[in-house]
């Protein structure tokens, strides 16, 4: 194959004498049983394997396999046989090769990596000898790894993902000791995360985001080198379109740890090239996080954690500060854009941003002057109204703020607001600035009524001595005069915006008599390609005109609209011309993704958010013109009959949910009987015990007193008895009491008796009226009162149970009045025996403490024994590897002194054997 393209490039016996010193050396490398001659064999075959690539590949990368199993005692030939199938492998070639070249070199590195990983075992077992500590074995190896991610990435993803510990591995590479490899382990994890979710995931949870945090900070932030860089490279492969591991990053209090990257000195006149790309890194990895694409939950609450961290704040003070680069400038512009959009907090924080300069003007001021001055750049404008856009997305109050600049009664006279720039823009001679206004000033109007209804009140005074004309009227004045096709394009996006949903508005615009007949003979010519878009959003003017009119004007009502298109455009051209728009590629490209982004000026003709509108209008405005006025009339007589059964619903809605508040209430009143019945229950049960002693008492005081000698006084007699009578009296008085509150207590519940049946009829009045209601409504809304009586129905079972329940306290309460006292006195019996036995469990129990105790202290003074002896062991590994360091720089210096002193020996003409060692040199 590719060997007969190398041999017909190579000249003469010499290429022929290598290709047998490859054969041979393969040969010794398979058969020798000296580990010194298979270790001089791959030397050698290692100093030939960049000169002679597809031969040493060929012929060796079986046995080169080989010794990376059997010889994995000695590092030193495990170096030489990594570093030569890295050779082998790696595509890197001198810079001066043609493109030819380069690609045959690049399929022949393909070529050899298939037949690397054809068998799966060979990358384990790669993976296998990064465990390794030794420098000569670890480094080659990452290396080689590498190149093979690097040419057949997601095969040798899916071999590391189902290797045990794999991922692992090769996170270890970042807390390595010696740069160099934990450099090149950055270079590894980038390619191994490469569009692998599965493995960011695990990468992730293997402590990632920390690690490369600190090895950031060490580096020095934006002000590191290619270190830095790589890290953010990492942390944007892990983060970048992985939901999970952002929230995980986002948990971890990691976004925290981003502000400091953001803080740039007084002195921003000196820039690197590396600092302003470490920097617009970092700038995309705040981006990821919030994301327009990403979960609106999960972006939210990034957007706060960088509000609540100071980091917009940060941000905020690079977008004002002075000698920034511009393209730093631009993507900061960008960044701060989608922190704060759709975020009213972030929005508000931005609002009050003043730029540091006198007097002090907003920051949304001074972008607004970038946006609409034509000596900018393109791409810092695109910013800018990005972040216009952004921070009117979803802010009522923002709006508000804008077109008040633009009202009478609010226009300052001695300063420039937002509202002034917006209208210079508008009505500019650059294109440019007049299409950014126009979606500036429409994203001002989004989705806001009051908005619209307020712009109608703004007045232009055109000229002197001519009446003031009013801002909508200005708009179709400079549509109608011929301007380019991006002016009017943004001109008539936002005259739809405006007067969408707005009868108002749209009363106003027909108001004019000129209008009308300018839009019908837009869209009626036949005109180029270019200007075909122009039509169609003409078209979708007029629709909206008629759509939403309220027939207040009796010239331009629905109906005359409708016959005006019927006669001067027809039907089917009209929706021709209006469906051009969504055919437009330049639509299909806005409609991506809410950032403008635009190769060239021209090529700026559609907003975001405007493609959001045209899919909702082009389908109701078909419908619209195709219709009848009869069909009109039935569809709106259908409108109100459904407005007013939903009123009816609405009604009967209100009172079932008056009703179950009731419910509600009697539930919590039922609750609180039940717990004041349980508590007379327990009071009376004692008071019973305590008329059973007294009994008890009673009965053993006349056994004694039966007893007694008859020779007693009859005055002790007289005494003993009007005690037992006092006695007597006053048990009656007790149990008299308590049936007081037994009946107390039953009237109690008869109320609530009551109360629940008066209820219970009131709900049957109420579904019967639903039923009978549901006759009426069953064309319309069968589904929702079909819910509606499910929910009676439910609630009827309730009110049911709660009877039940009722019944059931009544029973309970009357079973206790007459057994609870001898359960009582059983209790009394039972409490005497349970002590008695308690006391001696207790004794047991403190004897077993005692034991435990002991035995506890005997265990600490063990641990602390081996705490200390684990100590000093870590204390030896330290020492050890110290040393085994020192050794490592001594065995280099001496390989350095012997390469030196060869090259002196070849200097002066003396035949060196080992010519391998020098192949650093040669190549």
């Amino acid at each position: 194959m590719t060997l007969t393209w190398i041999g017909s490039q190579t000249n003469g016996n010499k290429y022929h004498i290598k290709i047998g010193l490859i054969r041979k050396l393969c040969d010794r490398v398979a058969s020798s049983t000296l580990l010194e001659d298979r270790r001089d064999a791959v030397r050698a075959l290692k100093s030939l394997s960049k000169k002679y690539r597809v031969e040493v590949g060929t012929q060796a990368m079986h046995h080169l396999i080989n010794i990376l199993q059997t010889d994995r005692s000695d590092s030193e030939i495990l170096g030489y046989a990594l570093d030569t199938l890295y050779n082998i492998l790696c595509n890197d070639e001198e810079e001066e090769q043609d493109e030819t070249a380069q690609k045959q070199s690049d399929d022949l590195g393909a070529q050899f990596t298939d037949q690397f990983v054809q068998d799966p075992e060979h990358v384990t077992l790669l993976l296998s000898l990064l465990e390794e500590f030794d420098f000569h074995v670890r480094w080659p190896g990452v290396k080689l790894l590498t190149t093979l991610l690097k040419n057949q990435g997601v095969q040798v993803q899916g071999i590391i993902l189902v290797s045990p510990m794999g991922v692992s591995r090769l996170m270890d590479l970042l807390a390595d000791s010696r740069e160099v490899i934990r450099n090149d382990g950055l270079l590894l994890l980038q390619q191994l995360t490469k569009s692998n979710a599965a493995i960011q995931k695990i990468v992730a949870f293997e402590n990632a985001f920390e690690r490369l945090l600190d090895i950031i900070t060490e580096e020095g932030s934006s002000d590191g080198g290619i270190v830095v860089e790589d890290c953010l490279l990492l942390l944007l492969n892990l983060l970048k379109n992985n939901s999970s591991n952002q929230n995980f990053f986002k948990e971890g209090s990691y976004i925290q740890r981003m502000k400091p990257w953001f803080e740039i000195g007084d002195d921003n006149s000196g820039w690197s090239a590396q600092k302003v790309t470490n920097l617009h890194l970092m700038l995309q990895l705040v981006r990821v996080m919030v994301s327009p694409v990403n979960s609106p939950g999960a972006t939210a609450s990034c957007q706060k954690s960088m509000y609540q961290c100071g980091l917009l704040q940060q941000l905020c003070t690079i977008l004002m500060a002075t000698g920034v680069p511009a393209d730093i400038l631009t993507e900061t512009i960008n960044t701060v854009s989608e922190v704060i959009r759709g975020s009213q907090v972030n929005q508000d924080y931005f609002a009050s941003v003043n730029a540091p300069s006198n007097p002090p003007r907003p920051a949304i001021v001074v972008l607004l002057m970038s946006m609409v001055n034509e000596r900018q750049p393109f791409v810092l404008r695109c910013a800018v109204l990005y972040c216009f856009q952004c921070f009117l997305y979803k802010n009522q109050k923002g709006q508000g703020e804008i077109v008040a600049t633009l009202l009478p009664s609010t226009i300052d006279a001695n300063s420039i607001s937002a509202g002034q720039l917006l209208c210079g823009g508008l009505f500019s001679v650059d294109s440019l600035s007049n299409w950014c206004a126009a979606v500036a000033l429409a994203h001002s109007l989004q989705d806001n009524l009051t908005q619209k209804e307020q712009l109608l009140r703004v007045q232009l005074a055109t000229s002197l001595g001519k009446p003031p004309v009013s801002l909508l009227q200005q708009c179709t004045n400079i549509l109608s005069q011929g301007s380019k096709v991006q002016t009017r394009v943004g001109l008539l996006m936002l005259l739809c915006t405006w007067i969408n949903n707005c009868p108002i508005a749209v009363t106003h615009f027909l108001h004019n008599q000129e209008n009308v007949p300018f839009l019908t003979a837009q869209i009626s010519e036949n005109l180029g390609e270019d200007e075909r878009l122009v039509q169609g959003l003409c078209a979708l003017l007029l629709g909206i005109c008629i759509y939403y009119n309220d027939n207040s004007l009796e010239n331009n009502t629905k109906e005359k609209l409708k016959q005006l298109i019927e006669k001067r455009i027809g039907k089917e051209n009209f929706v021709e011309k209006l469906g051009f728009i969504t055919k437009h590629e330049l639509y299909s490209r806005a409609a991506q993704k809410p950032q403008p982004v635009f190769p060239s000026p021209e090529q700026m003709l559609f907003d975001h958010e405007f493609t959001k509108l045209v899919k909702e209008l082009e389908g109701v405005i078909t419908k619209a013109v195709h219709k009848s006025n009869e069909e009109e009339k039935k569809e709106e007589e259908v409108k109100k009959t459904l407005e007013q059964h939903d009123n009816i619903v609405t009604q009967y809605k209100e009172l079932i949910r008056e009703q179950d508040a009731q419910i509600q209430e009697l539930k919590e009143q039922v609750v609180s009987t039940s717990s004041q019945n349980e508590q007379m229950q327990t009071t009376v049960t004692q008071q019973l015990s305590q008329i059973q002693q007294h009994k008890d008492q009673y009965n053993i005081l006349k056994l004694k007193l039966g007893k007694e000698s008859q020779l007693n006084s009859q005055g002790e007699g007289s005494q003993v008895n009007g005690l037992q009578t006092e006695e007597l009296t006053q048990l009656r008085e007790e149990v008299e009491e308590l049936r007081k509150q037994h009946s107390l207590l039953q009237t109690q519940l008869g109320d609530k008796d009551t109360l629940i049946t008066s209820l219970v009829s009131r709900r049957l009045r109420t579904v019967f009226v639903c039923f009978c209601y549901d006759a009426f409504l069953r064309h319309h809304k069968n589904s929702e009162l079909e819910g509606l009586r499910s929910r009676v129905q439910s609630q009827l079972a309730e009110i049911n149970q709660m009877k039940t329940e009722r019944q059931e306290l009544l029973r309970r309460a009357e079973a206790g009045m007459f057994f609870f006292p001898w359960v009582f006195v059983f209790m009394d019996h039972s409490k005497f025996l349970l002590h008695l036995g308690f006391q001696e469990e207790a004794k047991s129990l403190s004897a077993s403490r005692a034991e435990l105790d002991q035995q506890l202290a005997s265990a600490t003074s063990t641990v602390a024994i081996l705490q200390t002896e684990k100590a000093k062991l870590q204390t030896e590994v330290q020492d050890s590897k110290k040393e085994q360091d020192d050794l490592l720089m001594l065995l280099a210096d001496q390989d350095q002194k012997i390469h030196s002193l060869k090259q002196k020996l070849k200097d002066l003409g003396e035949t060196v054997d080992d010519e391998d060692d020098l192949d650093g040199t040669k190549h």
